[in-house]
């Protein structure tokens, strides 16, 4: 049976960091879930599900460190839609140099899948800076990088056009895309937590489906509803 951790989640009340921390939790785990609104209903519906909400801030490196001391395992994540791309950076690298003082004996970063092969794609290239980072600084690590997530088809951005019945994406509509769903990444990220030393120096790109425009408007269509076309 696997030994119960103790584990520092950033980003926990938002969608993975959420995803995360509940699939830590459903595995026995204690989750410390670091959060810069410890009274938001995000924070309350946190702590309702078992984890020890903290506050703290990645622009706060003494803060980070604080929450971090005595953790087994830190998952770091970063968010360029909020920050932008050199500030989730900036942040990382502070998130991350705070772990290594507090003696986090595993650094999680979710970064994204591809970074490490210079797309040029700026929201990758801004995550892999971060991961070059980790490796310099010498403390044991594992990368998880994921692919998109499913759930950005019924995103606030995207109900507009799904409520006109369009599944809209830049792709040819028969060009499949690769994807995951938000509790797939918490269970990975779970399993990474457990098998600690044996992923120490590793590398996960990874996705739960791969699907065309036309599949996907296929499946959402059967979801919602009514008929969806992609555009």
């Amino acid at each position: 049976m696997t030994s119960k951790r103790n584990i520092l989640v950033t980003g926990a009340t938002g969608q993975q960091g959420g995803a995360v921390a509940r699939a830590l939790l459903s595995r026995g785990h204690h989750v410390k879930g670091l959060t810069r609104k410890p009274g938001s209903e995000g924070a309350r519906q946190l702590a309702s599900a078992g984890a020890e909400v903290v506050a703290g801030d990645l622009a706060d490196a003494d803060s980070v460190a604080s929450a971090a001391k005595g953790v087994d395992t830190m998952f770091l994540m970063g968010n360029s839609y909020e920050a932008g791309l050199e500030e989730e950076t900036r942040l990382g690298i502070l998130a991350a140099d705070a772990a290594k003082t507090a003696g986090v004996g595993h650094l999680i970063y979710s970064s994204v899948a591809d970074a490490d092969k210079k797309t040029g794609i700026p929201h990758f290239e801004s995550k892999y800076l971060v991961e070059r980072h980790i490796e310099q600084l010498g403390i044991p690590h594992t990368i998880s990088a994921p692919v998109a997530f499913m759930e950005n088809a019924v995103a606030p951005w995207s109900i507009g056009a799904l409520n006109q019945g369009i599944h809209a994406f830049a792709m040819p509509p028969k060009r499949v895309l690769q994807l995951v769903s938000l509790v797939d990444i918490g269970a990975f990220v779970a399993a990474l937590v457990e098998r600690r030393e044996r992923v120490f120096g590793k590398r996960f790109d990874f996705a739960g489906d791969e699907l065309s425009g036309e599949e996907r408007a296929k499946i959402l269509s059967d979801a919602i509803g009514h008929p969806i076309r992609y555009q």
